[in-house]
């Protein structure tokens, strides 16, 4: 896909997770709006995937370490294929697969993951297999900001820099607010991106909504042949809907029948905008 493709289809996952977790009338909805863009990026242009054979032994792997925003994930792996999009519908109900945490019952996913501070050491793990195994395979990690405060997460950190595992992409989804507040209030995590660069990674500091931009990082890496490349995403937690950007409450906030209708609005506004730029461009 295009960039400007690329930007279509993250309006189209946006609008399908504000409608499950509505549905469900349980989700976590600001983490997932937050995280689309970066989700897109990588599902739909940069990493090498297969869905017809999950297990081909030359994909990338994703792991999912802020596994609370699983919503964005289980519309793209319907989207792509993975499984039946009618079983959308079965989201946290009772027996479903499509629990509220990445669930490795369901085609696409690599490891279970939610509880914080996990998932960069699992990437750690899948790397250095790769490595070893002489597999071209790259290892993508995403992690949230409040997740940073794991000690697990640093330890982590310090393997992939010691194993010189440049095949290894952690990903920050930095939108500097957690359940309880901004980052800053309940842990202060900065200077963040010289904490990492002082644990032997390469760190690249971009706009986390921005698609142009994660395309150039992503298809990039790794930068620097021996290290582990760290993205810091700087994104809007509820990017896309005016009213849930950066605020807190939509953590994990269902949206009502009235709020799912204007952000629905407001998504199909952007995606007229998108659709006439694209036309624009084709005519050229």
């Amino acid at each position: 896909m295009n960039t400007i493709q690329l930007k279509q289809k993250a309006i189209h996952i946006r609008m399908d997770l504000l409608k499950l977790i509505h549905q469900a009338k349980m989700g976590h909805t600001g983490g997932s709006l937050s995280n689309t863009d970066i989700l897109t990026t990588l599902y739909y242009r940069v990493m090498k995937l297969d869905p017809s054979k999950p297990k081909w032994q030359e994909r990338d792997l994703f792991v999912p370490s802020k596994g609370h925003s699983v919503e964005s994930i289980w519309c793209i792996l319907a989207d792509l294929g993975y499984f039946p999009k009618e079983e959308l519908a079965t989201y946290c109900q009772f027996g479903t697969r499509l629990i509220g945490h990445p669930n490795n019952k369901v085609p696409g996913i690599e490891m279970n993951t939610g509880a914080l501070g996990h998932g960069l050491a699992i990437s750690v793990g899948m790397a250095l297999a790769a490595q070893k195994d002489g597999r071209a395979s790259r290892v993508f990690c995403l992690m949230g900001d409040g997740e940073q405060a794991e000690g697990s997460v640093w330890e982590a950190a310090m393997a992939g820099a010691h194993y010189k595992l440049d095949n290894l992409i952690g990903i920050v989804d930095r939108n500097r607010l957690q359940i309880s507040g901004s980052t800053e209030d309940v842990m202060g995590l900065e200077p963040l991106e010289d904490k990492w660069s002082s644990f032997g990674w390469h760190v690249v500091s971009i706009d986390g909504n921005d698609i142009g931009q994660l395309v150039e990082t992503f298809e990039a890496a790794p930068a620097i042949s021996g290290k582990p490349t760290l993205v810091m995403a700087n994104t809007v937690k509820g990017k896309g809907i005016s009213f849930a950007e950066n605020a807190p409450h939509w953590h994990h906030h269902t949206p009502s029948d009235d709020e799912l209708s204007r952000a629905l609005d407001e998504l199909s506004a952007a995606l007229v905008i998108l659709n006439a730029e694209e036309k624009q461009v084709n005519i050229q």
